[in-house]
């Protein structure tokens, strides 16, 4: 395998060409991607209801085409999922990532076509690769393994040919027979259903290979790091893996696991940050000193940005990247090879920089808790906690949830502060029924609240009747349309009402 690092290199800087053809010529790169996607879609059920044959520009498809979020395609996929063809793509979708879901659904199926696997997915891997290389040019990466720490595989019982799993089951699954080569553990590992177990083998299978990188969620790659240092009896990862050089990661804010990592780990490795959603590779950070990560932009997605204050509208404006700003937050709306017409994804993102382009994930639309990859958003907290009070004939005035960070004394939680009009008469039940509640409204948090291995049982502590309004009265937000904020993914505003008792 050594001698394998010279010539990847090589390959890398050769593709660079491509990489900075579409990063100097940006907008007319989506212009030509949003022709593409168009003319092979036109003759789709959604191509034909939306008269894509005869939309020559941006401006005409923008003007014909609706925004739409999870709801309004949900239909669609319905019809995909039960093995209809050319509904919003035009060539067999058998694949579907499945995701935590919005309101009204507790998971969401995202449609994976071919074309998503080859021009999204795998390309911006190696559009990943090459510029590490570029800016590595003597690494070892690729001697080595790389060690993914994925979600499961399941069987869509809805039709034998239809397969779904979380994105990082469904990228295993369809990786080239080379990519098997250089990853591990072996496939059998990688896609087990049953996390404990998983972690022990995911420990055991790769504990003596020679992993060179790392990419999963920083909770789940922290847990099997600790569980390999006990296997192997070592301090650190370092004395286990010497060769260990990158932690790629994505998905939840690496900044409350970053000391922890670097702890672990016992010497300087590089850590890059990828935006590889259910919906699409969306951008990479080129080096761990670019603040923000390279925007795909020839990667089968055509992006919109639309300022955050559209949202709700039913014609919100957006903007295409000529029209950008700096350190703006917007909405990120996308047209996909997976047959995602102008789907606002519910991320926000602003420019760290315009030339080149540049993002950073800034949060999300709606108020959320994703700090361990759960997705919980306040529709699930609202009907969770209406449920839990139901059961427990309690009466819930107001509250306020975040994330307690996963530390050396214990998993991450979720921290409840609530008033009650009437408090339960046991808060142990109440606890107990909020968290089945919210396992039963959001799969993602049932995952990782599976056995208690990423996430423990929520943290609830009453507040005095009038907290929540002295807090208000603080930050001069009593009355109007002011109001607590459900969740947050940080612990800002938890820390702030809990100095106040």
């Amino acid at each position: 395998m050594k001698l394998l690092s010279p010539a990847i290199s090589k390959l890398a800087r050769m593709r660079l060409w491509r990489i900075k053809n579409w990063t100097n010529h940006p907008v007319a790169t989506q212009r030509e991607v949003l022709q593409d996607l168009v003319t092979s879609a036109q003759y789709t059920v959604f191509g034909k209801k939306y008269n894509f044959s005869n939309l020559f520009s941006v401006k005409e498809f923008k003007l014909h085409v609706p925004v739409s979020e999870y709801e309004n395609l949900q239909p669609y996929i319905q019809r995909m999922l039960d093995g209809e063809e050319n509904v919003l793509w035009n060539t067999p979708v058998k694949w579907f990532a499945k995701s935590s879901g919005t309101t009204g659904n507790k998971s969401k199926f995202i449609p994976v076509s071919d074309e998503s696997l080859n021009e999204n997915h795998f390309k911006a891997s190696k559009d990943v690769l090459t510029s590490y290389y570029n800016n590595f040019p003597s690494s070892d990466l690729l001697t080595g393994k790389g060690l993914v720490i994925g979600g499961s595989h399941q069987i869509n019982q809805v039709n034998d040919d239809i397969q779904y799993g979380d994105l990082s089951a469904v990228l295993m699954q369809n990786t080239p027979f080379w990519g098997q080569w250089l990853r591990t553990p072996e496939l059998s590992v990688a896609l087990m259903d049953d996390w404990g177990e998983k972690i022990e083998k995911l420990a055991q299978s790769t504990a003596n290979e020679n992993v060179t990188s790392l990419a999963g969620v920083p909770t789940w790659t922290l847990l099997l790091l600790k569980r390999i240092l006990e296997i192997k009896e070592k301090k650190t990862i370092k004395e286990v893996w010497p060769n260990l050089e990158l932690y790629i990661n994505g998905g939840v804010s690496f900044v409350p696991y970053r000391e922890q990592f670097e702890k672990v780990i016992g010497k300087p490795i590089n850590y890059l940050e990828i935006y590889n959603a259910s919906e699409g590779f969306f951008a990479g950070q080129e080096s761990p000193e670019h603040d923000g990560m390279s925007l795909y932009t020839e990667h089968g997605v055509f992006y919109e940005f639309m300022p955050v204050e559209e949202y709700g509208k039913s014609f919100p404006k957006t903007l295409g990247l000529d029209k950008v700003e700096i350190n703006k937050n917007y909405g990120l709306i996308i047209s996909t090879t997976g047959g995602l017409w102008r789907y606002l994804i519910g991320d926000t993102i602003k420019f760290t920089s315009i030339n080149p382009y540049r993002i950073k994930v800034t949060g999300r639309l709606k108020h959320y808790i994703n700090a361990f990859g759960e997705e919980v958003i306040v529709d699930n907290a609202d009907k969770a906690i209406a449920e839990a009070a139901a059961t427990c004939k309690a009466v819930v005035a107001d509250y306020t949830a975040g994330p307690v960070y996963f530390s050396d004394s214990g998993n991450g939680a979720h921290e409840w502060l609530i008033e009650f009009h009437e408090t339960p008469e046991n808060l142990e039940q109440f606890t107990e029924a909020l968290d089945n509640a919210l396992k039963k409204e959001n799969s993602d948090y049932e995952a990782k609240r599976f056995k208690n291995i990423a996430l423990s049982l929520p943290k609830i502590k009453v507040l005095s009747k009038g907290t929540f309004t002295k807090w208000l009265q603080q930050k001069n937000q009593v009355g109007g349309q002011h109001k607590v904020p459900r969740l947050s993914n940080d612990r800002k505003i938890i820390e702030e009402i809990l100095s106040m008792i």
